[in-house]
């Protein structure tokens, strides 16, 4: 599985962070990422957890409301890659693909929305894929791309319903990253990868505009247009 980090940050927004990972392999990333938010004076912790399983999702979220409080702002970015003739994904691979990168969403959000309701703020920023939204025949990750376009449709059914409550809901579309699977650097018209301070500059964006909601931000220096 690919190194994935589900962020949500807690309370207002402000002071609390908790990283919930689902690839064993990730532990130590979370673990340095957790200790460079607490250098920079911010409360952390780390919770290992499956977030295509409910109860899963469950005890991540109440491990986050008991040590950091509540839950402010939800960062969905844990999903996995397949490169793969569609002729030759097997139901076992399609499923895991949908799971990672579209139901994982759903179930986190769904547990953390009634938080975000009860203390009139909320803050979603999910990770998408640029050029998800064009509806275009992509025969080698065919399932990745529909869990990414599910991802952009979930999100602005979240923002239209929710943005009375106080709560956003936005969509990061990463093109090809400094740590993605593929590098067709030849097809990226500004000739060059995504820096992943890059794309986290285009999340907090989304986290620090109280107005924009249902959008989606392609970071992908003019691919896949």
């Amino acid at each position: 599985m690919s190194v994935t980090i589900g962020l949500a940050i807690g309370g207002d927004g402000e002071g609390s962070i908790d990283f919930g990972d689902l690839a064993a392999s990730s532990e130590a990333l979370a673990e340095a990422t957790r200790q460079e938010a607490e250098a920079l004076g911010v409360k952390a912790i780390k919770v290992r957890a499956d977030l295509t399983r409910e109860e899963e999702v469950d005890r991540l979220v109440e491990e986050v409301r008991y040590h950091l409080g509540g839950v402010g702002v939800l960062v969905n970015n844990v999903g996995d890659y397949l490169y793969k003739p569609i002729e030759e994904v097997s139901l076992e691979e399609w499923r895991w693909i949908l799971d990672t990168n579209l139901t994982a969403t759903f179930l986190l959000t769904q547990r953390v929305l009634p938080l975000m309701v009860a203390q009139g703020f909320g803050r979603i920023v999910n990770l998408g894929y640029a050029g998800a939204g064009n509806l275009l025949a992509r025969t080698h990750i065919t399932p990745y791309v529909i869990a990414k376009t599910g991802v952009i449709l979930y999100t602005k059914a979240i923002a239209k319903r929710f943005a009375a409550s106080g709560i956003t809901a936005n969509v990061v579309a990463p093109g090809v990253a400094e740590n993605s699977v593929s590098k067709p650097l030849h097809e990226i018209p500004m000739g060059r990868l995504a820096l992943l301070q890059e794309i986290a500059q285009a999340v907090l964006f989304f986290v620090r505009e109280p107005y924009l909601t249902g959008q989606v931000l392609e970071v992908a220096g003019g691919w896949n247009l």
